[in-house]
């Protein structure tokens, strides 16, 4: 068996050339943003394909039954667009929301943040990239939900390119809220339930006409992220649409977006320095 010198292991090593005997090697530099980004981004979306593809049946499929039992009561008008908007940002809701949620919660739960702690990858580029693979399973199901409901309650489809928009926003200000959820929460069973009171808030708020709510339940639809997206994709099914309130819709929830992935970055700092 041959011994290779420690000297020429040092000099064949990236980075170790100048080591001194008995001294550490240095550490390899830290992964930029973008690259580390689509990294993890890959990684959870191949992770997740198999176990998360079932669950966004149901989500779309639970959307669409909550449409074909509201078209017995609504007939059209500002109530059929509000229950096809809510209906398709539901289906985001369920997935970047509730199913983030529980992610990150088991995820702190197991010592999965651990994994991760070791990369050397940016905090942000966990959360975006989890974020970004658990919003991009909401695509095929909310544009399913969008034209059925278009279908259900005869409403134009030649608008419906919004929703390249309002998915990515909607997706991020729901999935931000999400994995902060599921960080700051002390449990994963909390972490859990987090996830399915904000589903279950998206789907009273978003779905049902804001018109037909106390003012009460108005304010706290305000506070909602997933409203924005809900009003913008509503706009759209009118004749003429104001496109001034769309962007201002869209432009409120890119904002909630940014705050919320904020948010769940520090919650992820914090729970993975502990």
């Amino acid at each position: 068996m041959s011994v290779v010198p420690a000297q020429a292991v040092a000099g064949a090593v990236p980075g170790t050339s100048g080591a001194r005997p008995g001294e550490a090697a240095p550490l390899a530099p830290r992964a930029r943003l973008v690259p580390a980004l689509v990294a993890v981004y890959r990684a959870q979306l191949s992770r997740a394909r198999v176990a998360r593809i079932p669950l966004l049946f149901v989500a779309t499929f639970q959307s669409i039954g909550i449409m074909v039992l509201l078209r017995g009561v609504v007939d059209g008008g500002d109530a059929a667009r509000s229950v096809v908007s809510g209906s398709s940002v539901l289906v985001v809701a369920f997935v970047a929301l509730n199913l983030l949620a529980q992610y990150f919660g088991q995820l702190r739960a197991g010592g999965g943040l651990d994994h991760y702690a070791t990369l050397p990858v940016p905090p942000a580029a966990v959360v975006l990239g989890a974020a970004a693979a658990y919003a991009s399973f909401t695509v095929p199901g909310t544009v399913v939900t969008a034209v059925t409901g278009c279908v259900l309650f005869q409403l134009p489809m030649g608008h419906l390119w919004v929703l390249a928009a309002v998915l990515p926003l909607a997706g991020a200000a729901l999935a931000g809220l999400g994995a902060a959820l599921g960080l700051l929460a002390p449990r994963p069973e909390l972490a859990t339930l987090c996830g399915q009171l904000g589903m279950s808030a998206a789907l009273l708020l978003g779905v049902l006409p804001a018109e037909r709510m106390p003012e009460v339940i108005g304010w706290a639809r305000d506070l909602l992220p997933s409203t924005y997206g809900v009003e913008a994709l509503a706009r759209s099914f009118d004749p003429h649409p104001d496109w001034v309130a769309v962007g201002a819709d869209l432009g409120v929830c890119a904002a909630v977006g940014v705050l919320s992935l904020a948010v769940a970055t520090w919650a992820y700092r914090r729970a993975a320095s502990r």
